[in-house]
């Protein structure tokens, strides 16, 4: 079946390059910066994320975002980049000599829609990712995070449960609202370097 993407390569090559951009500016010189020429569609509010990795492990270095369209993307970018470097409260904030040792990643979001009927068997590894709400707690994990860490998907329920500082088994609970959405992915290679999609599922947004 024909995949369909929201946006297209190029568009995920300069979201990446600006995460990249505005996050060497405000780091180099304190100050966000002003009159990028955006896409059309990043005008449009949309979710999304941006993630920090240490070159070449891999490790976490930051990641924030955000899930619901509350912002137009244009917005949303700069602030998930300058806040995955900066706020991102499990890390100290990146400083600009860090900058050459890490890679950008930008995950472009569809909107999230609650799970009538919460069961692994109703999520797909390799195209959903999961939001748990319960009560005052939150948890996300983003869908690269089963693929990255071979999982099923219940234990995918169960360490977003974690995430949002619950027990393991919550989206059990009636109470709990499990939600899923996807994610266009684009990564740099390397610092700097080339940028390319993320396929982690042939079956991505059919």
């Amino acid at each position: 079946m024909f995949v369909v993407y929201k946006y297209t390569d190029e568009e995920g090559i300069f979201a990446v390059k600006t995460a990249r951009m505005v996050v060497d500016e405000y780091l180099n010189n304190n100050r966000i910066i002003r009159g990028i020429k955006f896409p059309e569609k990043f005008e449009i509010k949309a979710g999304v994320f941006t993630t920090l990795n240490e070159y070449p492990s891999g490790k976490l270095r930051g990641c924030i975002g955000f899930p619901e369209p509350v912002y137009p993307l244009k917005d949303a970018l700069i602030k998930s980049a300058i806040y995955a470097a900066t706020e991102d409260p499990r890390f100290p904030p990146v400083v600009p000599s860090e900058l050459m040792n890490i890679t950008f990643e930008v995950s472009l979001l569809t909107v999230p829609e609650e799970l009538d009927d919460v069961r692994p068997d109703n999520i797909k590894i390799g195209r959903d990712g999961l939001i748990i709400r319960y009560g005052f707690y939150s948890g996300l994990l983003l869908p690269q995070v089963a693929v990255e860490e071979n999982i099923d998907a219940e234990r995918f329920l169960d360490l977003t449960c974690m995430k949002a500082g619950l027990s393991p088994g919550c989206w059990k609970n009636r109470n709990a609202k499990v939600y899923t959405f996807q994610a266009e992915i684009f990564r740099e290679d390397k610092p700097g370097g080339n940028i390319n999609r993320v396929f982690l599922d042939e079956s991505d947004f059919r």
